[in-house]
């Protein structure tokens, strides 16, 4: 049996909500906060995150989903966020579920959310790792969202066609730009542009890295294969799968992929011992 329930918390400016699963009795066997993926990913993702926050809490887990600043029924507008104002978010969650649960934390970072998971565990006190399809490069992640108004201005044969570059140009003079229907601050833009999916050389937590692969065998990318094995040679304890299944962070209609789900709880589970 779990328990699942809503709360807001004060965090400034205004406050997030946050939902909790976690174990009706018993031990809380680890604390797991679920960092979202961006924009639009982040709702696509939102049934698979909720479908393995259910499942983990099943197995003792206590999972906590946050909405960070502009993000679904927290406080202000996505144009509102701020990089910076995201990883205070990620450490007040942290900070209150310390409190709530004495049990281990781990960041649950998936696609984009992995860059600010690594950067809290960096910056904000070291902890386990769980990434999904983590992205490696902000600056990338950006490019790949301007894309989407390049594209979308392509398909409506305007007049004002822009490149990312001259996009990215305006946002880095300060000017929020609309983009696929999300107004992006130019604080949020140059956090992003900033990140790197990287750890210092001190950092001893477990780390779980699981992908999903279009087809069999399934198999980490290659750019994520080379990373993993970096990690590896510098003594990281890390444990990488990749399952087959859908891309449901980016699949026209809401997807789930259970495969996902059961190796994320097994290396969970695994990482306990």
């Amino acid at each position: 049996m779990i328990r699942s329930e809503a709360m807001f918390l004060p965090f400034e400016p205004g406050q997030r909500l946050c939902i909790v699963h976690a174990p009706a009795t018993g031990t809380v066997r680890g604390v797991v906060i679920c960092v979202a993926p961006f924009a639009e990913e982040m709702n696509k993702s939102r049934r698979m995150l909720a479908v393995t926050a259910r499942a983990l809490a099943e197995a003792g887990f206590a999972v906590v989903l946050i909405d960070l600043l502009g993000c679904g029924d927290s406080s202000g507008d996505f144009g509102d966020a701020d990089w910076s104002i995201w990883l205070r978010d990620i450490a007040a969650t942290r900070r209150w579920a310390a409190e709530r649960y004495a049990a281990a934390q781990w960041l649950w970072g998936v696609r984009g959310g992995a860059l600010l998971a690594a950067q809290s565990a960096t910056e904000h006190g070291e902890c386990s790792l769980m990434l999904w399809q983590p992205v490696l490069s902000g600056q990338q992640h950006l490019s790949q969202f301007l894309r989407l108004r390049v594209a979308a201005d392509a398909l409506n044969q305007s007049e004002n066609r822009e490149s990312t570059r001259q996009i990215r140009a305006r946002l880095h003079g300060g000017h929020p730009e609309e983009i696929a229907g999300y107004t992006l601050s130019p604080a949020l833009a140059d956090g992003l542009e900033g990140a790197t999916l990287t750890l210092p050389s001190s950092f001893r937590s477990k780390i779980i890295w699981c992908e999903i692969s279009p087809e069999e065998p399934a198999a980490l990318g290659p750019v994520s294969e080379v990373r993993v094995a970096e990690w590896r040679d510098a003594g990281r304890d890390i444990r990488a799968r990749a399952v087959c299944g859908p891309a449901f962070w980016q699949t026209p209609e809401i997807a789930e992929c259970p495969a996902l789900v059961q190796v994320s709880l097994d290396e969970l589970l695994g990482g306990l011992s």
